[in-house]
């Protein structure tokens, strides 16, 4: 199921009835209140937000969406107006999988669907391999791919989804630098964007949250200037 927040009442009958053609469940919402309680009764496979909604806007909705534990792994797809690259790019870093601009082709539309929602499954079935994984240990940091939770010196660290899984990429190529076009593709799905600071922005968000945990334990990702960032190894593992 496919659920479509767009207060234009033509053009979320148009999308919902062309993603039927192609095959999709698909359900319209002309704002945040209806789509939330959709969501109460059943999660969607699929977001669709545009941005300028009355109320509460797409990125307000979005936001809700990624704090939410029942909600925060859902997929979603902007589809708005905003089409400059900083439109995008507030998109992205809100934590968007993908971003569509209109005025959007079906056929487009259809493809990207599509893709981001092979994309999912992928992430889900690498997830459900990764239950199996044993933890990823270096310093202070613990981190449990099975239970899905970050410990630093022994207390619990609350990471989003996105930050969980960049500090795990991180934390498996330890030593390695990975440019922020890896992590994009890595952690995000995204292989170009243009100029974004959507890596730079979680990987700030992450430091400050390990630095609270534990005094230096943010110091264990390096940025190196100009390429990416590095996990390095502790001193007693280097």
């Amino acid at each position: 199921m496919i659920y479509y927040v767009e207060d234009d009442t033509n053009i979320r009958d148009l999308t919902v009835y062309a993603l039927k053609q192609a095959g999709f469940e698909a359900q319209g919402f002309a704002g945040a209140r209806e789509f939330f309680a959709a969501c109460e009764d059943a999660l969607p496979e699929l977001v669709l937000l545009d941005i300028m909604l009355p109320e509460v806007d797409g990125l307000e909705i979005l936001r809700r969406i990624r704090e939410n534990d029942a909600m925060r792994a859902l997929p979603v797809m902007m589809l708005t107006a905003k089409g400059t690259e900083y439109d995008k790019v507030c998109g992205l870093d809100a934590g968007a999988d993908d971003y569509l601009a209109k005025p959007f082709g079906m056929m487009e539309l259809v493809s990207r669907v599509n893709a981001l929602l092979r994309r999912a499954q992928v992430q889900r079935e690498t997830a459900a391999g990764a239950d199996a994984a044993e933890e990823i240990a270096a310093g202070p940091i613990v981190l449990a791919p099975a239970a899905h939770t970050v410990t630093v010196g022994g207390s619990p660290v609350a990471l989003t989804l996105k930050e969980f899984d960049l500090l795990r990429a991180l934390m498996q190529n330890r030593g390695r630098v990975l440019t922020r076009a890896q992590l994009l593709e890595d952690v995000w799905g995204i292989t170009y964007v243009g100029e974004t600071r959507t890596v730079d922005v979680h990987i700030q968000t992450l430091r400050q949250k390990l630095a609270r945990a534990q005094e230096g334990a943010d110091q264990l990702i390096t940025t190196v200037r100009g390429v990416g960032y590095c996990f390095k190894a502790p001193a007693h593992e280097a």
